[in-house]
């Protein structure tokens, strides 16, 4: 009786214990992960480095030198030698690590044994980065960072800079105007492709950036940015006037370089530019960022009439992502559907876009608009996004290279006071001045005690 008192007042406390454990796994893995899963994991790294290694085939017959140093001071087995093994660095959601390669081995040789080093680490995943000849990194990551997406407060951000989602790897992505200065991002309805676009509008609301938009819906989607918007067109009509006004402006900015570039022989190479960014500060223009949702609107058409204002207004956004890097404009095209289907000049404006965006789309062919002609093996992953995951997206660019991505949860009403709050950013573009759309500002509130907490899981669950 004795014996049976002990044990369950010992086994009561234990199971607590592993309860609260499943639990915090389950619903808080960045702390489950600190506290539990880096020990182990670090423990299970350091026991069997060397077996690992050698089971996934990474070793290297050690030198003659080693092999007589071994033989002369012991009667150990000379085993196979492993690629050299740096500091452990944990960090929030998994480890680093880097390893220097041995001769006659790749960084490919590592990424091929991915899959075996997660399950013989316990870990969620592992990934390996080239750092320089020799020497990769192989990052960790403990557990599935896209079910509960938790920005950094340290992500790089600056000027056209903005870290709207986070990869896979546990790293953030980063939207880099200044160099993909286009992109085109693609979702069904639901799929997340506003809370990119908010993301988007409520990180350059705070910079000193030109915001114009154009928004088919009736401006449902971007009409509440209104008091930070420089200009907005709500239908075809007010797009097609609006058009050719940011056409005459990257006109007038390149008349600007230009005469800058016209000077004497005797001026330093580094005072001549060919964009806006080489020129002097207090002379730069301010860049522009044009947001186009719904994209294929632009596009459709009932009428002769209606189909010479399209090809005029095709005609006019290809000239901007042809020519609009330079003068500081940048394009943010997004739509559910893009494709040749759309008519003259749909393939060519794609072309422009250096960066790709796909959430969750309908059908294969959608995919492949979007990524078919950078990444095709992306495609597959791209037709894989679950409804359940609203926000989780495929990111790639003319490089080749590609991450799933997904965006936190950031409500309409919170992107709006963001906008509310920066109204005074708004530039001083004369001729935009004509597209300035009318502000209804609400008072901005602040959230309610839980308000935060309860928000930030919506779209993370």
């Amino acid at each position: 009786m004795t014996d049976l008192t002990t044990l369950l007042e010992v086994g009561g406390p234990v199971a607590a214990l592993g309860g609260g454990a499943a639990y915090a796994r389950a619903q808080h893995p960045g702390i489950y992960w600190s506290a539990v899963g880096l020990p182990l994991s670090t423990a299970r790294l350091l026991s069997s480095y060397g077996s690992v290694m050698e089971a996934c085939g990474l070793t290297v017959a050690p030198s003659r030198l080693r092999v007589l140093a071994v033989k002369a001071t012991s009667r150990r087995e000379v085993r196979p030698v492993p690629p050299r093994r740096g500091i452990i660095r944990p960090t929030s959601t998994g480890l680093r690590i880097r390893l220097r390669l041995a001769p006659g081995q790749e960084p490919a040789d590592v990424a091929a044994s991915a899959e075996r080093l997660r399950h013989a680490w316990g870990v969620h995943a592992v990934y390996v980065t080239t750092v320089k000849p020799g020497v990769v990194e192989l990052r960790l990551v403990g557990f599935d960072v896209l079910r509960k997406v938790r920005m950094s407060r340290k992500s790089a951000a600056g000027l056209l800079k903005i870290p709207v989602a986070m990869r896979e790897d546990a790293t953030p992505f980063v939207r880099d105007y200044r160099t993909v200065p286009h992109q085109l991002t693609l979702g069904a309805t639901l799929s997340g492709k506003s809370m990119y676009l908010r993301h988007l509008v409520a990180g350059l609301a705070r910079q000193p950036v030109a915001l114009v938009g154009i928004d088919c819906k009736r401006g449902v989607e971007l009409a509440p940015f209104a008091a930070r918007l420089s200009a907005l067109a709500t239908d075809p009509e007010q797009a097609a006037q609006l058009l050719p006004v940011l056409i005459k402006e990257m006109e007038d900015r390149y008349d600007l370089i230009k005469a800058r570039q016209g000077i004497a022989s005797g001026t330093p190479d580094e005072e001549i530019t060919s964009d806006i960014w080489g020129l002097p500060e207090d002379e730069r223009p301010v860049p522009v960022v044009l947001f186009v949702d719904e994209v294929a609107e632009l596009f459709l058409v009932a009428t002769r009439k209606d189909e010479e204002r399209r090809d005029e207004m095709v005609t006019q956004l290809i000239r901007l992502a042809q020519l609009g890097r330079a003068a500081g404009i940048y394009l943010e095209v997004c739509g559910q559907r893009f494709g040749a289907e759309l008519g003259k000049g749909a393939t060519m404006l794609r072309a422009q876009l250096t960066g790709r965006v796909c959430h969750r789309v309908n059908d294969e062919a959608s995919a492949k608009m979007a990524l078919g002609d950078i990444a095709p093996e992306a495609v597959s992953a791209a037709c894989a996004i679950a409804p359940e995951r609203p926000g989780l997206a495929v990111a790639g660019d003319t490089s080749g290279g590609w991450s799933r991505i997904r965006t936190p949860y950031l409500s309409l009403g919170d992107a709006a006071d963001i906008c509310n709050e920066s109204a005074d950013l708004v530039p001083d573009l004369p001729a935009l001045k004509p597209f300035r759309p009318a502000v209804h500002v609400r008072p901005v509130k602040s959230p309610p005690a839980g308000r935060a907490t309860a928000r930030r899981f919506r779209l993370s669950r």
